[in-house]
């Protein structure tokens, strides 16, 4: 039997629907940026079906899994029955202790675990919380345009303003602080910047940082650094953290991220430390919302850190990430496309060939990115995806082997040649 309910209000009136329950789903997720990655995982399978190989330079997901000794952690530890409580939602004393100290013995900062530091899963799901737990709806907050998609969803999701810093190529896409006008810094809650950055491998030194907090001081902002790529940097450099920079935990947070240094993506673990009180409302937040990172998974996490100080510097992903660009990037050249060399990442971030869709006045990027999926396979996300100034550009992840690189450069030498590039 079928029943439909009218539902009324105290004065017997019938109650109208609203469009958003009408329609089920928010207008925030409109701004979330998802929407270009599921488009290229349809593509796949579409080209998938045809018969076509897919080589996925897409997503930047590791394809190698950590050491052994970080799996034997985690099994261990599994099989242990005091693992299934629910953890601290601010992670273990454990975890916190251990990734204090990795902060001292990498970049000689000096963290409190107690009050400036809290686990997560992932640093996704911090920059995804953190505007709503130090931001009101209404507020602002400086984003860098491109950047990774969760930096201005965040914002959408709290209800923050953003105001956009464009990372241009005549600036070696480093963000220009000082074009930032004195009213966007005066009305600023937080500015978020990440060295090196996704999708742009873009660096930054001390002075830099420095320039950095110094703004952000006068102005009261909080500088939130992501630094999920720390340990993927090349031909001798090492990425910096903003706390080295004195003063900085007076007005700075830094986000750490398990997924690319140690090939645990897939564990989701990461933490954030800096300032106690922006760690302090993160924590709050959090403590509502979730129950905190599986247990085992923190002390996998705890084995990876040891297991890095333990190791030279060169015995991490960064020589396998290093080796791979050189190779591919060689490869491209050979088949007639120049782009810029990251200095760090696992990210290559190409700009397309003048010839390229030269009629095609916007929309360069997706055609591109599309096009290249249809005809040979190979999947790479268009610039756009990451903000309006990445349009003219693609994406393309490290994330094969070298074979699968160089068959990969191969393919897109031919559809550029068939496209008059």
């Amino acid at each position: 039997m079928l029943y439909y309910l009218i539902k009324t209000n105290a004065g017997g009136n019938t109650l109208t629907h609203s469009s958003a329950k009408q329609k089920w789903r928010s207008d925030k997720l409109a701004h979330l940026g998802s929407s270009i990655f599921a488009e290229v995982a349809a593509t796949k399978a579409e080209v998938r079906k045809s018969g076509i190989e897919v080589i996925d330079l897409g997503i930047g997901s590791p394809d190698r899994g950590p050491s052994y000794k970080i799996r034997a952690a985690l099994s261990e530890a599994v099989l242990r029955e005091d693992s299934y409580s629910y953890p601290a939602s601010k992670g273990s004393a454990a975890f916190r202790r251990q990734a204090a100290e990795w902060m001292n013995w990498r970049f000689a900062v000096e963290v409190d675990p107690e009050e400036e530091m809290v686990a997560l899963m992932g640093s996704q799901d911090g920059l995804a919380h953190l505007a709503q737990a130090v931001c009101n709806p209404g507020d602002l907050a400086i984003v860098p345009d491109p950047g990774y998609p969760i930096y201005s969803g965040a914002l959408a999701l709290a209800g923050v303003r953003a105001w956009t810093l464009p990372l241009l190529e005549e600036n070696a896409f480093r963000p220009d602080l000082e074009q930032i006008p004195e009213e966007v810094w005066r009305e600023a809650v937080f500015i978020l910047l990440s060295f090196p950055g996704n999708p742009i491998s873009v660096t930054a030194d001390l002075p830099y940082m420095t320039r950095l907090i110094e703004l952000a001081r006068k102005w009261d902002v909080l500088v939130v650094h992501d630094l999920a790529y720390s340990e993927l940097g090349f031909d001798g450099y090492r990425p910096i953290s903003i706390l080295e920079v004195p003063g900085a935990l007076d007005t700075a947070v830094e986000f750490h991220s398990f997924s690319k240094s140690f090939n645990m993506a897939g564990c989701r673990i990461g933490f954030m430390t800096g300032n106690r009180t922006a760690v302090g409302a993160l924590r709050e937040l959090k403590s509502n919302v979730d129950y905190g990172v599986f247990g085992p998974v923190q002390e996998a996490a705890v084995v990876a850190l040891e297991q890095a100080m333990a190791s030279a510097p060169d015995e991490g992903v960064s020589k396998m990430y290093e080796q791979r660009r050189n190779v591919f990037v060689e490869a491209l050249a050979r088949e007639g496309w120049t782009v810029r060399l990251p200095e760090a990442t696992m990210f290559i971030w190409a700009k397309l060939p003048e010839a390229y869709g030269v009629n095609v006045e916007a929309g360069r990027s997706r055609r591109f990115a599309h096009e290249l999926l249809l005809a040979t396979g190979v999947a790479v996300i268009p610039g756009d995806a990451f903000g309006q100034q990445g349009e003219g550009y693609v994406r393309i992840a490290l994330v094969e082997e070298e074979e699968r690189l160089l068959e990969a450069a191969r393919r897109m030498g031919i559809f550029l040649r068939r496209n008059g590039c």
